[in-house]
Parts: structure tokens; sequence; C-alpha cells
């Protein structure tokens, strides 16, 4: 069974400005890393997973800063889909869930991965992954997510 990583790289720099900026957001600056971004982090993180090559999707204005970041960790067979107009999460899966459906057929497994998480236990990591591959493989919908401590508007709750 194919697993995808899918990686969400449409942030648009607003949060974290003014480090994070339209042009360069969060997810391509090397904020918890001297050497690689965040969205290099998390594609270095499935390297060790028997995964397919990555699905980036992102928006119009950072396809070519993505695709050098990518280029530049050895990432080449990636396929980088641009959202029409950024519309946050949902959206963003269900178009890279057509394109795993149409390049894997539809009983590939989708990993989506949000490109400006930081995640510093790489063992816990994997193990949840490959858990949740069995728990998918059975029809389940997976889901990871922080307890949350407070109540913020920014943000879902799992």
């Amino acid at each position: 069974m194919n697993i995808i990583p899918i990686i969400l790289a449409g942030g648009v720099g607003h949060r974290l400005w003014p480090l994070s900026r339209e042009h360069f957001p969060k997810q391509c600056l090397p904020l918890t890393d001297q050497e690689f971004s965040l969205l290099q982090q998390i594609l270095l993180r499935t390297v060790s997973l028997d995964v397919a090559d990555p699905i980036v999707v992102c928006n119009e204005d950072h396809r070519f800063l993505i695709a050098q970041q990518l280029q530049s960790i050895g990432v080449k067979n990636s396929s980088i889909v641009l959202e029409p107009e950024g519309r946050n999460t949902a959206p963003a899966i269900a178009l890279a869930a057509l394109e795993v459906k149409q390049a894997y057929g539809a009983d590939a497994l989708m990993l989506v991965l949000p490109a400006d998480h930081v995640i510093r236990d790489l063992v816990a990591f994997e193990t949840s992954i490959l858990k949740a591959v069995e728990l998918a493989k059975q029809d389940a919908l997976v889901t990871f997510g922080v307890q949350p401590t407070r109540p913020e508007t920014g943000y879902g709750y799992i």
C-alpha cells in the first residue's frame, strides 16, 4: 500500500512577521535549526519512513522558493501542487487527495504534514505514524494533535 506524504506549505507569512514575510513565509525559514528550514525538516523526517515521493501543496507565489528548498536537500521527485486560492487546511488536503487518487489510486494512504510544525521526538513521530498506518489500513481516519492548554480562536481543536 502506497503512503504518500502530503506537505502543506501554503502559509503566507503573516503570523511571524517580521521574520516571516509575504514572499518568504515561516515554513521556508530555518527557525529551529541552523541549517534547514521548517519545510526541509519535515521532508527529511519522512526519509526514514517507507513512503512515496512527497506532494507539496503551496501557493503560486512560493512555488519557486519551495522548489529551490526541495532541490537543496536532494528531493528531486516530488510534486508541487498549486492552490488556486488559499482557503486553509481542508481545501488544501482535498486538492492533494485528488492528486493522490489520480496518481496512485483510491487505496493510497495520505500522510498529511504541515510544513511549519516542529517535531523534536523523531522516535515518537515514526512510532505514531506506523501505528496510524495500521489503523488506516482498517479504514480508520487517524489524526494527530496536541492537547490544548488554553482556549485559542486561531486554531481548530481535534
